[in-house]
């Protein structure tokens, strides 16, 4: 498979993410946040910096990732608020960046969570955010048709703080929306704090849809809302990690599998805790 690391997770200093990447083997780089910005308002100047440095390190770019439609409330956001038009806004230079360093993917959210979407007999009125999702998927309407327009796949993530959290939420968006420009970005420690199980479960709702992949290792403790990351291997993904694996071995998973370096040890940096994981992470994956 193909392996690779959102940059910022080691540095965002491109240059640096780049040299330990290359010096442990690794060739897609999935770009979040660079230097003092998000990805998708870099100058032109700022861009070609970017291409001659991927050229340098042999790096091919997994998605050009960016938070396009965060934290948006779906009960009453509008395609005419001026919020979504913002959004739509950076969707477009985000797509112009993707065109400008060789990669034909772009990740959107999900906008805000709603904690209950769906409900009957009663909970409809009572305690469901009733009409959220059939806005999520109007809203989404106009971005798949541009990204349709331009020849771009569209990557929604599971998100902790985002409407599509869990495998069969992200199965379901894909569905309503139907468009084979629009897949799944399959964040599994994301779905796993909404309860998920990863596989077989999650993955096999996913597993034909899917954009790209993250695999980070935490500890959680959800009554009390709280995350702690680890070492790859060392938390609530153990039970998982190996299977996984096989399992995309087995099924032929042509895409990226991008390890998101989140975590930092005591003491230490988040490029600490990538070197820590790195070897276990491309023994499952690699």
């Amino acid at each position: 498979m193909k392996l690779g690391v959102i940059t910022d997770g080691i540095s965002m200093d491109l240059e640096q993410a780049l040299k330990v990447m290359s010096e442990h083997g690794m060739q897609w780089a999935e770009l979040q946040f660079v230097w003092d910005k998000e990805v998708g308002d870099h100058t032109p100047e700022e861009l070609a910096k970017m291409k001659a440095l991927l050229a340098k390190y042999n790096m091919n770019v997994t998605c050009i990732t960016r938070h396009n439609f965060v934290g948006l409330c779906m009960k009453t956001t509008t395609a005419e608020d001026d919020v979504y038009k913002q959004h739509m806004e950076a969707l477009k230079r985000c797509i112009r960046t993707a065109k400008e360093l060789g990669t034909d993917t772009v990740r959107v959210m999900s906008g805000r969570k709603e904690m209950i979407i769906f409900g009957s007999n009663g909970a409809e009125k009572w305690v469901a955010s009733t009409g959220s999702w059939d806005n999520l998927v109007r809203l989404m309407e106009a971005p798949v048709r541009l990204a349709e327009d331009e020849g771009i796949t569209l990557a929604v993530e599971t998100g902790n703080n985002a409407m599509v959290t869990s495998g069969y939420l992200a199965r379901k968006l894909v569905d309503d929306i139907g468009s084979k420009n629009f897949k799944i970005i399959w964040d599994i420690p994301n779905t796993l704090y909404c309860t998920d199980v990863p596989y077989p479960d999650g993955y096999d709702l996913v597993k034909d849809h899917l954009s790209h992949i993250h695999v980070k290792d935490m500890t959680y403790d959800i009554a009390k809302a709280t995350v702690q990351f680890c070492e790859l291997g060392q938390g609530e993904m153990a039970p998982y990690l190996e299977d996984i694996g096989k399992a995309l071995k087995r099924d032929g998973f042509q895409g990226v599998v991008s390890y998101e370096s989140v975590y930092r040890p005591a003491g230490g940096t988040f490029e600490d805790g990538f070197i820590a994981s790195v070897e276990k992470f491309k023994k499952i994956f690699g």
